[in-house]
């Protein structure tokens, strides 16, 4: 039985169906984890997140840590009940009305105190050694921030081994390109950094979406952009990211975007042009 069974048995469900036990149990543990003195600051945005936020705060309320930490909440522009769950369940959160992913992390970013900064997505379950693993990494002289992989639960759309397929493909060409362009591998779902470096820095709110690896290579200058490759940190999340159609097309899809000038990735790039479709104008 994988170790996120019992998170998918209350995800994509109304949270008026979560049962009661689980909402105290939750809510429960999340509270003896807070400090007031946190090291790391886990910090989890949502937009329109309500039947999937409880199944990743379930997932963090479990996590093993042996650094002192804060969980904070990020509404940004709910329609949903996503306020509500938070509510529910006793985190101390945000509500950042201007949408974008960009205004949701620098809001978590601007009420975080934690030196090390976690990027959380509402929609992903993480593994309960998730944040030790990452910050044996992180830690290390001359890293400013790290990333990682992520997988998807198998459903009766994506088979296991369709999966496994497709993420093996994925994350052998992540792992060329990291060595020449590390910003382009990183996903916010599966990123943490150095706050103190960040806070000098800004993170971008003009795009729809980008907003990690520009932060990424805007900590570039304070130290390396490392992964960890450990299944220990490798969260689970759903299918917003891959888009409608098949395992199939969307591998066909991805290949053929990475696939034009190839050749790019074994060069370092300092700067990049946005696309005027991922522009937001303010």
């Amino acid at each position: 039985m994988a170790w996120y069974s019992k998170y998918l048995s209350i995800y994509e469900k109304p949270f008026s169906e979560v049962p009661d036990e689980v909402v105290v149990s939750i809510r429960s543990r999340l509270a003896a984890m807070q400090s007031e003195e946190p090291l790391v600051s886990i910090v989890v945005i949502a937009h329109d997140e309500g039947k999937r936020l409880a199944a990743c705060l379930w997932s963090l309320s479990e996590m093993k840590t042996s650094c002192t930490v804060e969980i904070l909440g990020v509404n940004n522009n709910s329609k949903d009940n996503t306020e509500d769950v938070y509510k529910a369940l006793g985190i101390r959160y945000f509500n950042e009305t201007r949408q974008s992913p960009g205004f949701a992390r620098q809001c978590g970013l601007d009420n975080s105190r934690g030196k090390y900064h976690f990027f959380i997505d509402a929609d992903t379950f993480y593994p309960p050694l998730y944040v030790d693993t990452m910050m044996r990494t992180l830690t290390k002289p001359g890293v400013s921030c790290v990333g990682g992989f992520w997988s998807y639960y198998p459903d009766a759309n994506h088979s296991a081994f369709g999966l496994w397929l497709f993420e093996f493909i994925r994350d052998t060409f992540l792992y060329v390109q990291h060595f020449k362009r590390p910003e382009l591998c990183v996903r916010g779902m599966t990123f943490a950094f150095n706050a103190n470096f960040a806070r000098r820095e800004r993170i971008r709110t003009d795009i729809r979406r980008g907003e990690d690896g520009s932060l990424a290579l805007s900590l570039k200058k304070y130290g390396r952009i490392a992964f960890v490759y450990d299944r220990k940190a490798r969260p689970v999340t759903g299918y917003g990211t891959l888009g409608g159609g098949s395992l199939l097309d969307s591998l066909y899809y991805r290949a053929r975007v990475q696939l034009k000038g190839v050749g790019r990735i074994f060069f370092k790039q300092e700067r990049y042009e946005d696309s005027e479709d991922n522009l937001i104008r303010q």
